[in-house]
């Protein structure tokens, strides 16, 4: 089978094709006939060689966490009636909260049974696999928000896969959404999803533009830039808001003044706080996809690229020109 490996730490020109066995699955695990490969911020940064410690990664490997296609082997402890079905699924090294996402960037890919969601009807193979990550995640970090109608809410990096559905979630809710980005595509994206302001955050002194548009501050803040702009994100936080830090897409989390935050008030939060405790994950995946049949979410996936130009995929995102979900198509995707 065709594969892409990782054949050692670099730029995007590490990324090679190659022929590779076939995969067998263990006895709780499937074969994907991959379709679709969704392509990561993460998968960039761990092409790099960023983050051993949390990800131990040894070239040569196969990049990729979630996909789409369909079932065509099963092992012996999986129910047969899976074979033929179109499904969406983190691959079997992959997992939240552990695991590394590898495996994805080919024609075959080994995924367990337990993770398998068969993707509804209505629903294109490249909308499911779009929603694989950031579906459930918008709906577990909106729903601990328990965003008010007439609330303001500030949403950073705002025109990627989960700033997009959390315009939207914010939207439908009653709220008022300002939208921060970089450049003006991703701006008129957000505005063109609903976002009452868009504000670009590469302009010094944004989070002061944020404050004077909510008249103080947004009421909750999601954040999904990380880093500095996290940082600042936070002041543009309202007294007694909420932040909601779960992106890093600068590099790293939101660089936090704590103590700033509690003189204010304002309760702050990171992923592993939002996402600890019982969390019905497959739920929340069946959810974002019946939003999307019904019409209630838009899945905006910016650009696809085919296998044989997954350089260009990475390169996309780290340039920052990427807009919503970024995918790999690899099959006959539906």
């Amino acid at each position: 089978m065709r594969a892409v490996q990782v054949k050692e730490f670099g730029g995007p020109e590490v990324l090679e094709m190659r022929e590779l066995p076939a995969p067998q699955p263990g006895p709780a695990e499937v074969v994907v006939d991959v379709e679709v490969a969704d392509v990561m911020f993460l998968d960039t940064r761990l092409r790099s060689g960023w983050g051993q410690d949390f990800f131990p990664l040894s070239p040569p490997y196969v990049p990729g966490g979630a996909i789409g296609g369909v079932v065509s082997v099963v092992g012996a402890e999986v129910d047969p009636g899976w074979v033929g079905k179109r499904v969406v699924t983190q691959t079997a090294a992959s997992g939240i909260g552990g695991g590394v996402p590898t495996g994805g960037y080919a024609e075959k890919s080994l995924a367990k049974a337990e993770t398998l969601l068969e993707i509804a009807d209505g629903l294109s193979t490249q909308q499911a696999v779009a929603l694989a990550h950031d579906g459930r995640t918008a709906l577990a970090v909106f729903d601990h928000a328990a965003v008010q109608p007439d609330s303001w809410v500030l949403i950073t990096a705002a025109a990627g896969g989960l700033g997009t559905l959390l315009i939207q979630l914010s939207v439908a809710a009653g709220a008022k959404v300002v939208a921060a980005a970089r450049g003006v595509d991703k701006l008129a994206l957000a505005e063109r999803l609903g976002a009452t302001a868009a504000v670009d955050y590469s302009i010094d002194n944004w989070e002061q533009q944020v404050r004077e548009i909510t008249g103080g501050g947004a009421h909750v803040v999601f954040d999904g830039t990380g880093g500095t702009i996290g940082g600042q994100a936070l002041t543009a936080a309202a007294d007694k808001g909420l932040f909601l830090g779960y992106g890093s897409a600068a590099g790293e989390f939101a660089t936090v003044d704590a103590d700033a935050a509690a003189a204010r008030g304002v309760t702050v939060l990171g992923l592993f706080d939002i996402v600890a405790g019982e969390v019905d994950w497959s739920a929340l995946a069946r959810r974002a996809q019946a939003d999307v049949v019904a019409g209630r979410l838009e899945v905006v996936i910016g650009q696809t690229f085919p296998i044989d130009q997954v350089e260009q995929a990475h390169s996309a995102i780290e340039s920052r020109s990427a807009l919503g979900r970024t995918l790999l198509t690899i099959g006959a995707s539906l």
